[in-house]
């Protein structure tokens, strides 16, 4: 009988920290776990006896203690059953393995001893190369994520006998290997949907390519049908490609969720997420009594789509106001806070009405007098502060719907938004954190986006006639910013100004009635 010391991994928000299991069998009964395990932990005692049985090897009828370093740290989850389950088969002389501390070892057991598929590989993968071991033993379904990572052995195996084979130095498994570069670029391009089948709505086409080449938050107003949808879905497909490093932590965050699916491997196109208005605050932002990443985080570098806003809970609605500003999300709870990334792009829609055709060209509203206010009112104005632009989606009509025209594909939209996100990139190079137009603060906003006496004019006289908010000065200016980048002049000229007015529908004094 001997100690035998394996290595896992514990997942806390997007990162991991190595975990050291520690085996021993002695004189004496029953099987101890300790080191802050959950109930999935200790139910492990089953499925691991289950499984040594079914791949002909013996569960010690001794006493069995297994200890999980540092003993603070909350153990959660089945992934530990492969680690512990080599233990004890190390120290109780089943397994004679020089190697098992030079690999960091996870992953959940069957009753027969098969091994299925876990959560967090990525973030595990880069731990235990940080942490210098020499390989990663996971399941077969999680090698493709794990082997993102370079410069470490991933070995995919099927079952509990093939990683102790392995560990014996009986078998040899040629580690998963992927050029993630190569695989990269081949994914990059790929999209399902192009705006080339959107029919129609060229101004709403290029409201959305304003609000892709600024970062702006957009929402979309309009009756049923009219497309609102159809052209949210294809936001992502213009917005610039993703750099490996986003795609690396975009990836990280739905490893751990368990989103990533069998045999995925790195998520190289932006996130399109579109949570329905049933939603609850955690499912929404993140949380649990293991904090987990919420839809607003699993659009992380990509697109948050809230169709029917005013349909969602608006306690829902509220707690999205501070990681739209700070654009992280803190989960707290007694013993840790988690911090989950969310840099994402909000893009809502909403019908001006109950009945859905306020504003109609051809059918009349049927709602009360004060319904339509009433129903707008569903949407908080400080949520309402953080969205840039608000557009008026008219349904499309039969001639455009039926013209036999060649429509601007996504990838000559995107080639125009790449270039003013370039100019963006550029302009914000020595201001840490600020990306694009729609992160800059208003006193960046004051010294970037200077305009001309007309210019003021023009806003002020905007400001005074439309009833526009004051809280939209920034926003227009922010917009006005973004049309002059992708017009390629320096200069915020009255024709930028006067197209960044027209898409503050919302703010317009007596637009509900």
């Amino acid at each position: 009988m001997e100690l035998a010391k394996l290595y896992g991994s514990a997942v806390q928000g997007v990162s991991a920290i190595t975990i050291t299991i520690e085996v021993t069998v002695t004189s004496g009964q029953h099987l101890f776990i300790v080191g802050l395990p959950d109930g999935a932990v200790k139910e492990s005692e089953q499925r691991v006896e289950a499984a040594l049985k079914h791949s002909r090897f013996i569960m010690p009828r001794h006493k069995v203690v297994i200890n999980m370093a540092p003993a603070n740290i909350r153990k959660e989850g089945s992934a530990y059953d492969l680690p512990i389950a080599i233990g004890i088969l190390i120290a109780s002389g089943q397994l004679d393995s020089t190697i098992n501390e030079q690999y960091l070892v996870m992953g959940e057991l069957a009753l027969d001893g098969e091994l299925r598929p876990i959560k967090g590989a990525l973030p595990i993968a880069i731990e235990a190369r940080k942490n210098n071991f020499k390989g990663f033993i996971l399941p077969m379904a999680n090698a493709n994520e794990a082997a993102i990572v370079s410069n470490l052995d991933v070995i995919g195996v099927q079952n509990l006998k093939q990683a102790a084979d392995f560990l014996a130095g009986k078998i040899q498994i040629e580690p998963t290997v992927k050029d993630t570069r190569a695989l990269f670029a081949q994914s990059q391009a790929e999209y399902t949907a192009d705006f080339a089948d959107v029919q129609g709505q060229e101004n709403i086409k290029r409201a959305l390519e304003i609000a892709a080449a600024g970062g702006h938050n957009v929402i979309m107003i309009g009756p049923p049908g009219a497309g609102k949808t159809m052209l949210a879905k294809r936001l992502s497909s213009i917005l610039p490609p993703l750099s490996l490093n986003e795609a690396l932590e975009t990836t990280k965050i739905h490893s751990v969720a368990g989103k990533l699916g069998v045999d995925a491997s790195l998520i190289a196109n932006r996130p399109f997420r579109a949570p329905h208005h049933t939603v609850s605050d955690a499912a929404l932002v993140g949380g649990g009594s293991n904090p987990q990443p919420g839809e607003i985080s699993l659009a992380h570098n990509g697109v948050l789509f809230l169709d029917e806003l005013p349909e969602f809970k608006r306690t829902v609605l509220e707690v999205m106001r501070q990681p739209l500003e700070e654009r992280r999300v803190t989960i707290s709870r007694a013993k840790v806070a988690v911090d989950f990334p969310a840099n994402f792009m909000l893009v809502a829609s909403m019908n001006p009405c109950p009945c859905g055709f306020y504003n109609h060209p051809e059918k009349e509203c049927v709602c009360q007098a004060g319904v339509v206010q009433r129903y707008l009112n569903k949407v908080s104005g400080p949520l309402l502060d953080r969205i840039d632009l608000h557009i008026e989606v008219t349904p499309v009509t039969f001639d455009a719907m039926t013209a036999n025209v060649k429509n601007e594909r996504s990838n000559e939209i995107r080639d125009r938004v790449i270039r003013a996100r370039d100019v963006q990139t550029e302009r914000f190079k020595t201001h840490q954190g600020i990306y694009c137009n729609a992160m800059m603060p208003s006193q960046m906003v004051k010294d970037i986006c200077n305009i001309s006496e007309a210019g003021k004019a023009l806003l002020r006289t905007a400001m005074e006639r439309l009833g526009l908010s004051a809280r939209a000065y920034d926003r227009i200016l922010k917009v006005s910013r973004t049309i002059a980048d992708l017009a390629g002049t320096e200069e915020i000229k009255i024709e930028h100004l006067a197209e960044a007015i027209q898409y503050r529908s919302l703010d317009r004094s007596g637009w509900a009635g």
